[in-house]
């Protein structure tokens, strides 16, 4: 037996017991969680240290993108923000055993739809010191047990942060083997052979990889792809109010999937406001890659002309796309066309234009006059998240507690066979909606 294949049993066997677990239980291990975290700030800090010193030497070689380094970087201030992620998800409502349909069938015969959770999830996820607590948070509060790879460049950090994660729920009861974490890369294609132990993979990084995943495994995948996001700059905008936004989805995290990369503005204010957006970027570093008409709009700016490469490309850094079109349609149609159906937003004061857009624009989440950089699972008010899915089916957008449970039928019965249903003299069901939730005291009346 492989060593991956004992870990998926030993996580099998807890997600059982985590099923069952009640909303107090799970809460009181993440509270247990957060102020673990926070006792061992001082070697969590020093283990993300070692991670960031070695990427460092790596980007200086040339081995390694620089976001990768930005994304790894870990200080008092960011681990306090994990804390309150964790303590947060521990405030949410317990997304399981909720009843989502209830129906008499006849009497004493009574049908109800409950949420339950998944089992074991499978995340394989990029090199970001956050990411292995809001994942863990999210599965043991929707009582899924977890089996964990984080990037290679985070190995330091996510070793650190898992043995206190695991530390603190066994401790006080959470059953063993509830989180498990792989270290080795070629330990991700053993995992994608596990259909018969893990319910649901879900792979975060590029669009490649992504479909490498998908092409591996038997196992469902909710894929998070690539955040290539956009902002169109309507004719109607508000351009000291668009100058602001848009300097916020590419400067404040270049670096994170819902930053902006391309930056669609309307030819009848494009002379005036590119300018003044082109300021601020030159201040903050910022490299324009420009269509003719932005670049010509730019003039006396040192703006790069743009390749059809970068449209549709995700920079992840202090690079964005600027390109003028003709009207609101020129502007959705090449969303469509380029994006990745990540975070979109419109900005203008034309609420003709704005429900034009929403409604045009085929992505998980669409903004009308924010930046692109709210698209996000803690902003959103779901706790954390475990992803953004950029699919249609499951769970769509940031993924939270929600879209990592599934629903099952519980019918109440006393003594009904269907052949009272059937025939000629058949009986017929009642079919009412019920106004009651699914609870165990149920079965003392039935």
């Amino acid at each position: 037996m492989s060593s991956v294949r004992a870990l998926a049993l030993e996580a099998r066997d807890a997600s059982y017991e985590l099923a069952k677990l009640s909303r107090e239980a799970k809460d009181r291990a993440l509270l247990e969680i957060a102020d673990a975290i926070w006792r061992e700030k001082d070697s969590l800090l020093a283990a993300a240290s070692v991670d960031v010193k070695a990427a460092q030497v790596e980007v200086e070689a040339g081995r390694l993108a620089k976001p990768v380094l930005e994304r790894l970087k870990l200080d008092e201030v960011k681990l306090k923000a994990i804390v309150d992620m964790i303590r947060s998800v521990a405030s949410l409502d317990d997304p399981v055993s909720k009843t989502l349909y209830a129906v008499e069938l006849d009497d004493g015969f009574e049908l109800y739809k409950v949420t339950c959770p998944l089992g074991v999830i499978g995340v394989v996820f990029e090199a970001r010191p956050d990411v292995l607590p809001q994942i863990s948070s999210l599965c043991l509060k929707s009582g899924n047990a977890v089996i964990l790879k984080g990037g290679r460049e985070a190995s330091n950090i996510n070793r650190a942060l898992y043995n206190v994660i695991r530390g603190a729920t066994e401790k006080i009861g959470i059953p063993r083997g509830w989180i498990q974490l792989l270290e080795a890369r070629e330990e991700i294609l053993e995992l994608l052979k596990l259909d018969d132990l893990v319910d649901l993979i879900i792979p975060r990084g590029s669009n490649e990889f992504v479909r490498f995943v998908q092409e591996n495994t038997r196992i469902p995948v909710l894929g998070h792809s690539s955040g290539v996001c956009q902002i169109y700059v309507d004719k109607a905008a508000d351009l000291t109010k668009a100058v602001e936004v848009c300097y916020d989805a590419k400067v404040q995290y270049p670096a994170v999937c819902n930053a902006v990369e391309c930056i669609l503005v309307h030819r009848d204010v494009a002379q005036t406001f590119l300018p003044r957006l082109a300021e601020r970027f030159v201040k903050a570093g910022v490299e324009m890659r420009c269509c003719p008409r932005a670049k010509e709009a730019l003039q006396g700016f040192d703006v790069k002309e743009a390749t059809e490469e970068d449209w549709g490309r995700e920079y992840l850094d202090l690079k964005v796309a600027l390109r003028v079109v003709d009207s609101i349609d020129e502007a959705v149609n090449y969303i469509n066309r380029y994006g990745s159906k990540h975070t979109d937003s419109i900005l203008t004061e034309d609420r003709a234009a704005a429900v034009r857009f929403l409604t045009g624009v085929d992505s998980s989440t669409v903004i009308h006059n924010a930046s692109t950089r709210f698209s996000d699972g803690y902003r959103f008010g779901l706790g954390a998240e475990v992803g953004i899915s950029t699919s249609k089916i499951h769970a769509r957008g940031p993924v939270g507690l929600e879209g990592l449970v599934t629903s099952k039928y519980i019918l109440l019965g006393s003594g009904q066979i269907v052949s009272t249903y059937v025939g000629p003299k058949a009986k017929r069901f009642k079919h009412n909606r019920l106004s009651k939730v699914w609870s165990p005291q149920l079965l003392d009346s039935s």
